[in-house]
């Protein structure tokens, strides 16, 4: 997911790329660390686990402190820039269903829109829920906001990847998985303060919080998928891509899945066998 927003360059001098674009505007602003106003934010996520605005809101309060440098060094690379060209928005890319379904079956591309379709979901949604968020903040069309986006833009990339749906559990995964890609304090706080309000009140001895480190070692071993050639990565095979980026099949997450079905909890409902015996 997204990071929301981050520190300000700390340069006195206005960096550009090669292109003149500038690397990081200067009036972008340090942003304070404010762990007590992402619980809050994470207690309203408890309420309502779609509401995509209150995660912005806990990665604004836990802003990643090594993000700065990280996306100077891509952007600036031969890499970067050579991406920059090629994708300059992803969600244009990402959301061209006619295109990518004439991809090859079995690829990245045709599990991707599987997914999406299934979900209801579009990248374009996702950015529209960023932008509510973002109504009443400045926006500065550095390079850096640039790269923050490839991370909200490619997060339901994330879970076709991995093979983590998005029950509640799954997306603790997912958020654990993008920390040991990329770190960040709020990815870090969302997937193990989930994880423990799972194992709180629905685990049923399932190993969740055993589940969540698992998607962290995961990320860790994985390149970083924002700061790759996503037009590449949806042309290849789904499985060849998983075994090149060395991701391995969640163990223990398809392990809480079973154990919950073989209780007759549906994982994508925790809550249902509670409603039931308070309804009896």
């Amino acid at each position: 997911m997204s990071e929301a927003s981050h520190p300000a360059a700390t340069s006195p001098v206005a960096e550009t790329a090669p292109d003149g674009t500038l690397v990081f505007h200067p009036d972008r602003q340090q942003l304070k660390l404010r762990p007590l106003k992402a619980w809050h934010h994470f207690r309203q996520l408890l309420k309502d686990k779609e509401n995509t605005e209150e995660v912005f809101k806990i990665f604004e309060s836990l802003p990643s402190r090594d993000l700065e440098a990280r996306s100077r060094r891509f952007v600036l690379s031969a890499t970067g820039q050579r991406i920059r060209e090629t994708e300059p928005y992803l969600p244009d890319l990402l959301d061209d269903h006619d295109a990518l379904r004439k991809l090859p079956q079995g690829s990245v591309a045709h599990a991707y829109l599987d997914f999406m379709e299934s979900q209801g979901l579009t990248a374009a949604g996702l950015v529209a829920e960023y932008d509510k968020f973002q109504a009443d903040r400045p926006k500065y069309g550095d390079l850096f906001e640039w790269y923050l986006n490839r991370y909200r833009d490619t997060h339901d990339l994330l879970h076709v990847l991995t093979g983590y749906s998005r029950d509640a559990l799954g997306e603790q995964c997912v958020l654990a998985f993008s920390h040991g890609q990329n770190g960040g304090l709020g990815n870090l706080f969302i997937a193990y303060a989930g994880g423990l309000h799972m194992m709180k009140n629905f685990a049923d001895g399932a190993p969740v919080m055993a589940a969540v480190r698992e998607g962290q070692r995961l990320g860790k071993a994985c390149p970083r998928v924002a700061e790759m050639s996503i037009r590449d990565l949806l042309k290849q095979p789904l499985e060849e891509a998983r075994k090149a980026m060395d991701i391995t099949p969640p163990k223990l997450y398809q392990q809480c899945h079973e154990e919950w079905r073989a209780k007759g909890i549906d994982p994508f409902d925790l809550l249902a066998p509670r409603k039931e015996l308070a309804a009896a």
